[in-house]
């Protein structure tokens, strides 16, 4: 399937949108796993079908951001993963509060990665496998963009939501939370630990 060529950090922060960019260390209390090995494999191999339909739509920026929106909603874990990248402050948090974060986060992340696409050119990411690492299951591909070495991608995929997502992302060995968590907490930071300024600091940003 067609997706996206560069070199360097920018590379892995295309891939990083792919899989919504955004991973956790550890899994939510839950309910027994009922997810299968084929199940994780298919939830990755429609999450690659659906950010190659919208790159090559043609549609207006401010479409594309809309429907990158939609992909890491509809495919990541994503008040798992705006907690993760929060840190201690999310259990200092209103439910309302969380609630107006995720959402804002959500936005964030569509935006400041969809914008990186329009500097790709079409390469290609097959799915090799799948199979249960503990709690989780991991999903194996290989990414082959134009004029760059084959290198590898793993998605990490669990139900314990009530819903097959993915909470993990890995490229060449490189956990993708570090980089997102560090960003959100410095944000934090910038804005007095405050959540409620990092909220809207979030909605404004990207």
């Amino acid at each position: 399937m067609p997706l996206l060529a560069a070199e360097g950090p920018s590379r892995r922060s295309v891939l990083t949108m792919i899989g919504a960019g955004l991973l956790v260390s550890t899994l939510p209390a839950g309910r027994a796993l009922a997810l299968t090995t084929g199940e994780a494999r298919a939830l990755i191999d429609r999450l690659v079908a659906d950010i190659n339909r919208i790159i090559s739509s043609g549609m207006p920026e401010q479409a594309m951001y809309k429907e990158f929106e939609r992909v890491f909603s509809q495919y990541a874990d994503v008040p798992t993963i705006a907690a993760s990248c929060l840190g201690p402050a999310a259990r200092q948090t209103s439910a309302a509060q969380m609630r107006a974060y995720t959402q804002a986060f959500q936005g964030y992340i569509a935006r400041k990665y969809g914008k990186r696409f329009r500097d790709f050119i079409g390469g290609q990411i097959e799915v090799t496998g799948s199979r249960q690492v503990n709690s989780f299951f991991e999903v194996t591909s290989v990414a082959r963009l134009r004029g760059q070495q084959p290198f590898d991608v793993r998605w990490q995929v669990s139900d314990r939501s009530g819903a097959n997502k993915f909470f993990n992302l890995i490229i060449e060995g490189v956990n993708m939370l570090a980089t997102e968590r560090t960003e959100i907490q410095a944000m934090l930071d910038q804005n007095g630990g405050d959540v409620a300024r990092l909220t809207a600091a979030l909605q404004r940003a990207g």
